[in-house]
């Protein structure tokens, strides 16, 4: 595809995505505020890698969920508990053995995906001790970064992915199409996709256009 082809498609797909629906802030965030809609009052939550437990806590308060948590932050731990969250101090990356199956109704896992050492697996614990899985992560298949990539030959740095090489968390690269695949060959089932490029939801070719994306999944 020629680059003026590209180009059009890119600033058509934008003008859309300028006029659609303007996503609220939930904690400065909008994929919480996605998740906060996902989520129904008076359920069984647990959070992976919760950081200090604010979306816990906002859900807590707001949906009167019982919000669980696991950070691998000995410090965000005991800021958590500060809060009054109940948080444990693990890395989701050695698995959820202490949870029996279907222990909670909700399994989230918010930015982090991309970090752990073993994605699959971890999804995978995450639908045998949880009813429904949210998934929310940066897609990496976004306009910016292929086009970061392209003109600067190097590991790309955008707005969305600040960080250089050598530092970055992130050690999986996935796109929205890469998670959709994995869903269909792992027979999951996909119950809401939310596609979000700040605070706007992306109708058109999100696998493009999207910053972050957002999946309701469970097992089929």
């Amino acid at each position: 595809m020629l680059y003026s082809e590209v180009y059009n498609l890119v600033m058509a797909a934008t003008a859309e995505t300028h006029s659609a629906p303007f996503v609220r802030d939930v904690l400065g965030r909008s994929d919480y505020a996605i998740i906060s809609e996902l989520v129904e009052p008076n359920t069984q939550v647990l959070d992976l890698g919760c950081g200090d437990g604010e979306l816990l806590a906002w859900l807590a308060a707001h949906k009167h969920v019982d919000a669980r948590g696991v950070e691998i932050s000995g410090a965000k731990v005991q800021r958590a508990i500060a809060r009054g969250v109940s948080v444990y101090q693990g890395d989701i990356d050695e698995g959820l053995v202490d949870y029996p199956d279907h222990a909670f109704d909700y399994v989230i896992l918010s930015q982090t995906l991309q970090e752990t050492r073993a994605p699959l697996q971890v999804l995978r614990e995450m639908l045998r001790v949880g009813r429904h899985a949210i998934v929310a992560f940066p897609n990496f298949g976004h306009w910016s970064v292929r086009l970061a990539h392209l003109f600067t030959g190097r590991a790309p740095q955008t707005r969305l992915f600040p960080h250089e090489w050598y530092a970055s968390p992130n050690i999986h690269f996935l796109t929205v199409q890469d998670f959709e695949a994995l869903a269909q060959s792992e027979n999951w089932i996909v119950e809401r996709r939310i596609f979000l490029q700040g605070q706007r939801k992306v109708g058109v070719l999100p696998n493009l256009m999207a910053e972050v994306a957002v999946f309701l999944i469970r097992k089929s």
